[in-house]
């Protein structure tokens, strides 16, 4: 099996022409669908939509598709977007490249970055929600203030909308063949309709937070234990509580004895709850003061002078 790569923009990749834009580190990611906190349903399907992606090299040319599928990840941070990716490439033993489009200047940039891409390789593009203003149905922009450094490439993407779609699934998405694309997102509502249709981001994967079943997954790997008196008791906290299998694991690390780290994520998960609640009933507080009447304002029918105002009907 060869060593996957991960592979990143260079600096000065617009310094001379035909040269390779990507520079490459290890890919030493440990994650695999066997340790990621992911209900085994949303797993299985994902398995065995990339199983059925590699092998339809055929079925892709019959039907005349370019032979690339696209994938969405979304949910809050820490719910395990960047491990499934990484489990996603061990899997299938593809190299990652990981675009910034914020480091592009143009649709013939980013065009030139993808010919330079292999063939069986994951294509990343995270948060793509903040990363560039994609929306070409809102109202231009001011301009933007010259910089003191205008060749600057973080200056500005001016990477559009249009740029972007014909890049997933348009001409351009045919060059090269057995091509993942992920995008991430902590904000799916902020896409643009037209990015989340079928033959761009053909799957969608709801990252949520942990459930039962995660935090099983979780103590296993971690605790290296399968049954303890405690495990149920964490489990019916984890259902009624929001928190995330980067929180879940980050508590798990703080002691190798299984009294202690269970313990230690009641103890969490009782304050998590406790501040929740704490930060509703003071947005509560803030509502109830929003809508009570100013001084002069109306109030049940009658002005501040306590006369009744006339409303036609």
């Amino acid at each position: 099996m060869k060593t996957l790569k991960l592979f990143t923009l260079k600096n000065d990749r617009m310094h001379g022409p035909g040269g390779n834009p990507w520079q490459s580190v290890n890919l030493d990611h440990p994650s695999t669908f066997e340790t990621l906190a992911m209900d085994t349903e949303i797993k299985n399907m994902v398995i065995d939509d990339l199983k059925r992606f590699v092998n339809r090299k055929e079925f892709y040319r019959k039907v005349g598709k370019a032979w690339k599928r696209g994938y969405l990840l979304f949910g809050p941070p820490g719910t395990g977007k960047s491990s499934l990716i990484a489990a996603m490439a061990n899997y299938l033993n593809f190299d990652v490249y990981d675009l910034e489009l914020t480091d592009l200047r143009s649709n013939s940039d980013l065009r030139r970055l993808l010919i330079s891409t292999a063939n069986r390789s994951i294509l990343v593009v995270e948060d793509i929600d903040a990363s560039i203003d994609l929306s070409e149905r809102k109202s231009a922009r001011p301009p933007r203030q010259p910089s003191m450094y205008p060749f600057h490439y973080n200056e500005g993407s001016k990477v559009t909308l249009s740029g972007l779609l014909n890049f997933i699934d348009g001409l351009w998405s045919s060059c090269g063949d057995e091509r993942i694309i992920v995008f991430t997102t902590n904000h799916k509502e902020k896409l643009d309709p037209a990015l989340l249709r079928p033959g761009r981001m053909d799957v969608h994967i709801h990252m949520s937070y942990c459930t039962p079943c995660g935090f099983k997954m979780l103590v296993s790997i971690y605790l290296r234990i399968t049954e303890h008196p405690l495990i149920t008791e964490v489990e019916q906290m984890i259902g009624t509580n929001k928190v995330t299998p980067a929180e879940v694991g980050e508590q798990l690390l703080k002691s190798d004895d299984p009294e202690v780290a269970l313990r230690g994520m009641i103890e969490f998960l009782e304050k998590k709850k406790e501040s929740e609640a704490k930060a509703f009933q003071k947005n509560q507080e803030v509502t109830k003061t929003e809508v009570l009447p100013k001084p002069g304002e109306e109030q049940n029918g009658e002005t501040s002078s306590g006369e009744s105002e006339l409303v036609d009907l």
